[in-house]
């Protein structure tokens, strides 16, 4: 008889991968079920992306609140240095841009940040709301 420990890692592994696929279809119920069951809000993907960062990439403002709701990291960069509000802006979201910046989003974070990344696609909309007092 052996004392191992079942290896869960690919049941693990396929969990994951539906919580992304949830973050990047704008699934927030059910990503909001989750979270409050115990998924780690920041989880990150193989390449570093966080859910805010897969729900803001893809556009989707509900989902976005509500990983905001369960605290994730706003500022949390990917592994190309990339925030999820830079995200927001490069992908022209501006309900995105406006949600990230009122929680306090830091439009000079990452590589690109938001602010260059508003400044190359002349987006002066979003640089005067990276100007405005966050509340």
């Amino acid at each position: 008889m052996s004392n191992q420990q079942p290896d869960h890692t690919p049941d693990i592994v396929e969990l994951a991968t539906r919580m992304f696929d949830h973050a990047r279809q704008g699934q927030a119920q059910t990503l909001d079920q989750y979270l409050r069951a115990g998924l780690p809000v920041n989880l990150t993907n193989d390449q570093g992306d966080t859910l805010l960062m897969l729900a803001a990439h893809h556009g989707h403002p509900e989902t976005v609140a509500t990983l905001i709701t369960h605290g994730a990291d706003l500022d949390r960069l990917n592994d190309h240095g990339r925030s999820p509000l830079a995200a927001a802006v490069f992908q022209g979201q501006s309900d995105l841009v406006a949600l990230l910046t009122h929680h306090g989003a830091d439009p000079d974070a990452g590589t690109p940040t938001a602010r260059e990344s508003a400044h190359l696609f002349n987006k002066s909309t979003y640089l005067t709301l990276f100007q405005a007092p966050t509340e």
